[in-house]
């Protein structure tokens, strides 16, 4: 399976079952049918009260435990579906699954480890041959329309040759992929086959922290399982792609339960479950799924069009630091920096340059990146937007037409030759750099300044930065030669900043990096 590792030396698995590849999601819009009138759902007891009565917060009564789920149970359990999806085993590997057979080694006849090996080298006793095989994946869905319509993740059909979905009841339905999205890891089949489906709706508001939710699908196959927990936060960014904003649950979901629904204590679905984090693959009570609120119009999308299109503004952007915003003169580390406006996109037309700060939207102000994102994303193409942003230590505001997301390339690093880089180096002791002039490195272009190496220990590297950067800007200034670095730190440095900005291109785009000034002796 794919993996995410974390800082705690866990990972964050994602819930396809054997073969299930990458991410899962799904959305859906306002062509949701409303389904039959649902059981009534199991009254919550009172906490007591040292009085006898329940006890209050704020004049609300608080509940504790439902005495059952199972009345939501009988009711959404026939709109979930087991899929199974038929690929080619190539596509599998591809992904780098880690489930990929063992090769026969090479040993002479009779050898004492030729029969371990043909009797446990793999799956079934046989080893793998280099011809391509079909394998078979495993996740879970669930109906969101009478006539079919079901939502599953991206991760478990996106190499499918063949989708199949499995009943409560056994019976076996032939469907086609839609359309997906592999940002936020959703995927929109439809059942071939004509007929009245049972379904489920999305609920009308988020949950909230703590409350309960009861999670459905097909746990390493097994299919109909049911299990229950709470809302353990919101918002959780897991790394899985540049919308992350998962529900954190801790009802047990486990490999296969990819694409199932997450329910509230009404049977309306609040989530989309897609991952968890774990030291060996399965269950320890930290699962992660879609909010209804983002699926819901992913999958709208996907119904009407076939695809998502998303707004765009034509930024990289990152976060700002506490050491970022001390050298612009701001007094929060809220918003977005723009590390690089792209040349005619809407916001460079509208003004904004890179090194400014974006800190709103329609007037609403946005805490990072991510939350940038997803706002601008969910605007859509061709929709107007007010940014308030920081530009050279003032508050201003654009109007911005926004453009369509389009696919974006890697920036592209410098190759480093040590022998040809040699030529106009120079040493910055106290940051642990070694730089050249970007014309004198093949490769790096003409502007800027290249890092041709870095001490591991040194601040610089502490930063991210590596050999084959090319430091383009240091203080809002352009930089050809290593001396001008060098002075704009001692410059920053006398003016009593603590840190001085390096717009810095790399592999894996243009970002900024905040180098402290007390660095430099």
């Amino acid at each position: 399976m794919r993996q995410h590792a974390t800082k705690a030396g866990m990972r964050a698995v994602l819930l396809g079952a054997a073969g299930a590849l990458a991410l899962t999601g799904a959305m859906v819009g306002g062509g949701v049918m409303p389904h039959a009138a649902y059981a009534e759902a199991p009254t919550a007891l009172p906490a007591p009260a040292a009085d006898g009565q329940a006890a209050t917060s704020n004049d609300r009564v608080l509940t504790v435990n439902p005495t059952s789920f199972a009345d939501v149970v009988e009711h959404v359990r026939n709109a979930v579906v087991s899929v199974k999806v038929k690929m080619s085993e190539s596509a599998e590997n591809e992904e780098g699954d880690g489930d990929a057979a063992p090769q026969m080694p090479q040993m002479k006849p009779g050898d004492p480890l030729e029969r371990f090996f043909k009797q446990f080298g793999e799956r079934g006793g046989k080893f793998h041959q280099q011809k391509p095989k079909m394998t078979q994946a495993q996740g879970s869905g669930f109906f969101i329309t009478a006539d079919g319509y079901v939502v599953t993740n991206n991760h478990v059909v996106e190499h499918a040759t063949e989708v199949t979905l499995v009943t409560d009841d056994g019976t076996t339905l032939p469907a086609k992929v839609i359309g997906t999205d592999k940002k936020t890891d959703l995927a929109l089949l439809k059942v071939t086959k004509s007929g009245a489906y049972p379904f489920v709706h999305w609920a009308e508001k988020a949950p909230r922290v703590g409350d309960w939710v009861i999670a459905v699908g097909n746990p390493f196959g097994l299919g109909g399982t049911v299990t229950a927990g709470i809302v353990s936060a919101r918002g959780r960014d897991i790394g899985a792609g540049p919308y992350d904003d998962f529900l954190q649950i801790d009802a047990p979901v486990n490999r296969g339960n990819s694409g199932g629904p997450t329910f509230n204590a009404q049977g309306q679905v609040v989530g989309v479950n897609t991952a968890i984090f774990s030291p060996s693959g399965g269950s320890v009570g930290i699962g992660f799924a879609i909010p209804s609120e983002v699926a819901q119009t992913v999958i709208h999308d996907l119904e009407t069009k076939g695809s998502v299109a998303r707004g765009w503004i034509g930024v990289q952007i990152q976060p700002v630091t506490d050491e970022i915003a001390d050298s612009l003169g701001l007094k929060s580390t809220k918003g977005a920096l723009v590390a690089e406006a792209q040349p005619s996109g809407p916001a460079s037309s509208a003004g904004i340059k890179s090194g400014d700060v974006i800190l709103g939207v329609d007037g609403q102000k946005v805490d990072g990146p991510r939350e940038l994102a997803r706002k601008i994303a969910g605007m859509g193409p061709n929709a107007s937007a007010t940014l308030s942003f920081w530009h050279e230590g003032q508050e201003k505001t654009a109007d911005v037409k926004l453009g369509t997301l389009p696919n974006s390339d890697k920036v592209a690093k410098a190759e480093i030759d040590g022998d040809k880089a040699d030529n106009g180096k120079a040493t910055v002791a106290a940051l642990g750099l070694q730089l050249a002039a970007a014309a004198s490195v093949p490769g790096a272009g003409s502007e800027g300044v290249v890092v041709a190496d870095v001490d591991q220990d040194s601040p610089a590297a502490q930063k991210g930065l590596k050999v084959g950067d090319v430091i383009l800007e240091a203080g809002g200034e352009k930089v050809g030669k290593p001396s001008e670095i060098t002075s704009v730190i001692a410059k920053a440095k006398k003016d009593g900043r603590k840190a001085v900005l390096l717009r810095v291109k790399s592999d894996q785009g243009i970002r900024f990096v905040a180098l402290s000034t007390s660095a430099d002796g």
